[in-house]
């Protein structure tokens, strides 16, 4: 019997991947997963393929949908996939030389599907390699569906946008969307500048963070980051500016007692901790919070106390601070996970605000009188954000949005009293958030 041709783990990976997000599994996730045992080299080059995929998905679409003899639709999934990765590295990754792209897709798809359709793969392939440099398809005339091919998000998602900020605006937004989410380091038990040289004599090139002055964004040199010795002494946690931002903003008391009701993977409590007396950090979900607990113990930040919880009926009592980052549909992070444009519905604008109004009337229970709690999304949506807080005020006379101390957060970055971070303004993260005081005394009228 003939050997089959070896297909490299990188590329089995990605195929492996693509099959987890059909199956309703988160990219992170899923990626760590399949790359686990990959070297460092192996894992960016999946990385690239994988991430930049999904970034592109339509544009690749389009391309294929004109040379899939009988209709792009009518493929297994699966194939299509393999495709879309197939089609990715031909056109979009140079390091790949065309006919390690084509025979090693032509391979995955042979094993995973038979012959008969990887004489399709290798014709569709080909196809698509001998028209490189004249590759064209029909361009939508209607400015949503323009731009939803041209940045590759759903015409949905693209329509809202267009109605809130505009073509210009929201161009900007699918622009930054679809950039590679830069590593951003936020020092911890030291200062900057000490991590700034200890990152260089490492080999690691650093810039400065936008919005958040003493953190550095990591641009090159970064092999594998769990080696880096700056990395296991706990000297720095990777944390977006846009997050960095929301307990800046949340401003607690010094000493005070926190509580982090929806705490993983930990970013925020960790940053609430360099103030609090105390950060008590909960998640309903067991396995997101083992992230919260490895970066507890590698930054050996003694005052968060990591314990599974439902946000929607806490333990806790009388704490000084509350910060609730609620679940929420993510479109201010999209370029870090490009997946979730995806999985997104425009169901989930309904289902996802019923879950944030639970936590919300929950969590004001936990605040004591005088007290803050503070709402955050990484959303950029209305119903998630400015609406959930308007009618919450609502429903709690005397309760009231108290903007940060000056010069706590830029001003760039207030809106009313509001967090609202955007991605096409700020080029980091979105995020968004509210501090809202609990009165002394509240009416019971």
């Amino acid at each position: 019997m003939a050997a089959r041709a070896a297909v490299t783990d990188a590329r089995v990976a990605a195929a492996e991947i693509a099959a987890d997000l059909r199956g309703g599994d988160l990219l992170n996730a899923s990626f760590d997963r399949h790359t686990l045992r990959l070297e460092a080299r192996d894992r960016r080059w999946t990385r690239e393929l994988v991430y930049g995929m999904l970034r592109r998905r339509s544009w690749l679409d389009a391309i294929l949908a004109d040379r899939v003899s009988g209709g792009f639709s009518r493929l297994d999934p699966d194939v299509t996939d393999l495709l879309r990765v197939g089609t990715y590295q031909l056109l979009a990754m140079g390091s790949v030389p065309a006919y390690a792209a084509i025979a090693q897709t032509v391979e995955l798809v042979k094993r995973r599907h038979g012959i008969g359709v990887s004489k399709l793969a290798n014709a569709v392939l080909r196809r698509i390699d001998r028209e490189r440099d004249a590759l064209t398809f029909s361009t939508p005339s209607e400015p949503e569906e323009a731009l939803a091919l041209e940045y590759s998000h759903p015409r949905w998602i693209v329509a809202r946008w267009l109605a809130r900020w505009g073509q210009a605006d929201t161009r900007r937004l699918l622009e930054a969307n679809n950039r590679e989410a830069p590593l951003v380091a936020s020092p911890y038990n030291v200062v900057r500048e000490q991590l700034e040289t200890i990152l260089e004599h490492a080999g690691v090139e650093t810039t400065e963070a936008p919005l958040v002055g003493d953190s550095l964004v990591l641009t090159g040199g970064v092999g594998s980051l769990t080696e880096l010795g700056a990395f296991r002494q706990g000297l720095f946690h990777l944390q977006d500016p846009a997050s960095t931002l929301v307990a800046r903003y949340a401003c607690v008391a010094t000493g005070s007692a926190v509580a982090d009701l929806c705490a993983a993977p930990g970013g925020k409590a960790i940053e609430l901790a360099r103030v609090a007396g105390m950060v008590f950090a909960s998640d309903v979900s067991s396995s997101r919070l083992q992230r919260v607990r490895q970066n507890i113990l590698r930054l050996e930040a003694v005052n968060v106390i990591p314990f599974v919880a439902d946000a929607t009926a806490p333990a806790l009592r009388d704490m000084d601070a509350v910060l609730i980052d609620v679940p929420c549909t993510g479109t201010g992070t999209f370029r870090r996970h490009p997946d979730a444009r995806w999985r997104l519905r425009a169901s989930d604008l309904v289902v996802l605000p019923s879950l944030q109004r639970s936590i919300l009337r929950a969590a004001a229970n936990v605040v004591r009188p005088g007290g803050l709690l503070i709402y955050s999304t990484c959303s950029l949506e209305l119903e998630e954000n400015d609406h959930q807080v308007t009618r919450f005020l609502a429903e709690h006379p005397g309760w009231s949005i108290e903007a940060p101390p000056a010069g706590v957060v830029p001003t760039t970055v207030l809106d009313n009293g509001l967090l609202r971070v955007l991605p096409q303004r700020h080029l980091t993260d979105g995020a968004f958030a509210a501090r809202i005081r609990r009165p002394l005394k509240e009416s019971t009228a």
